[in-house]
């Protein structure tokens, strides 16, 4: 499979020594093409996206989205989360409280990994995700845990009207959490559709200040504070697969045109052994 490279970094420094902004998108051609070496990149910052064409075949999507249309789909807090994004599955961060995990969050989950579980001919589509992934690491890969209990992982959600600029870092939206810390996080999306226009992902390279909270609206902030920073937009096709740290800010355009944009989507956190937990 082929990998298709960056144009060569440019050097930004002002002096003599060299300095290189290491933020660019790369895109490989199947899961296959996916190394250690992109994640660990990801990891570190020296890379902002990863697009993964042709991840799902355009048999697997189909046999999931199918499957989708039986399913009863939730959604996000629908006071702070606007335009609603209906989903399949818990967000850890919509049931954290001051005692951990409530059991709405694990009955929710029960439900939808049930629901889930057969949407790929029978089988469960994270667990496709999941062992392509894995093979890529080439090391352990296991659900996060939150007081001995794994998490959920693998939401399905639907966006039509985009979402805000934002950023998701579970070590600081829920500290103590997870019960092995990570020390970097990533996110990733599978796209099983998407519309004909529209829907990119715009990643910066900038992480969320204390200062920033006087540009927040709801569950999101103003594109200003981060307009000046480098940054990518990533387009997927229907079938690709997307990873990038999502404690850089993000957002979603809104879709143009025709179509659905539905992904498979969880976060994955690196610990300090080495091994990959995952979560959403």
């Amino acid at each position: 499979m082929a990998t298709i490279s960056p144009a060569k970094q440019a050097n930004v420094s002002s002096n003599q020594t060299p300095i290189y902004v290491l933020f660019d998108a790369e895109t490989v051609d199947g899961a296959a093409a996916l190394t250690r070496d992109h994640l660990v990149r990801l990891a570190a910052g020296t890379v902002g996206a990863v697009r993964i064409r042709n991840f799902g075949s355009p048999q697997e999507c189909a046999s999931v989205l199918h499957g989708l249309d039986t399913c009863p789909m939730g959604s996000y807090d629908e006071e702070i989360v606007v335009p609603r994004i209906p989903k399949l599955g818990p967000a850890a961060y919509d049931h954290y409280d001051a005692h951990g995990l409530g059991e709405a969050y694990w009955r929710d989950a029960e439900e939808s990994e049930h629901h889930r579980s057969t949407l790929l001919d029978g089988a469960d589509p994270l667990d496709l995700a999941v062992d392509r992934i894995r093979r890529a690491w080439g090391g352990g890969m296991t659900p996060a845990t939150c007081r001995g209990r794994a998490m959920y992982a693998g939401m399905i959600r639907e966006t039509t009207g985009g979402m805000k600029m934002h950023w998701d870092e579970i070590a600081r939206e829920l500290p103590g959490a997870l019960d092995e810390p990570v020390i970097a996080q990533l996110g990733f999306n599978w796209y099983l559709s998407m519309p004909e226009g529209g829907g990119a992902t715009k990643i910066f390279r900038r992480r969320w200040l204390p200062g920033d909270e006087q540009w927040r609206d709801g569950y999101g902030y103003a594109e200003e504070i981060a307009e000046h920073e480098p940054s990518v937009l990533v387009r997927p096709e229907a079938g690709d697969a997307v990873l990038f740290d999502p404690r850089n800010f993000h957002a979603v355009r809104g879709n143009e045109g025709p179509g659905r944009r539905v992904a498979i989507s969880f976060f994955m956190g690196v610990t300090a052994s080495g091994s990959l937990v995952y979560w959403s």
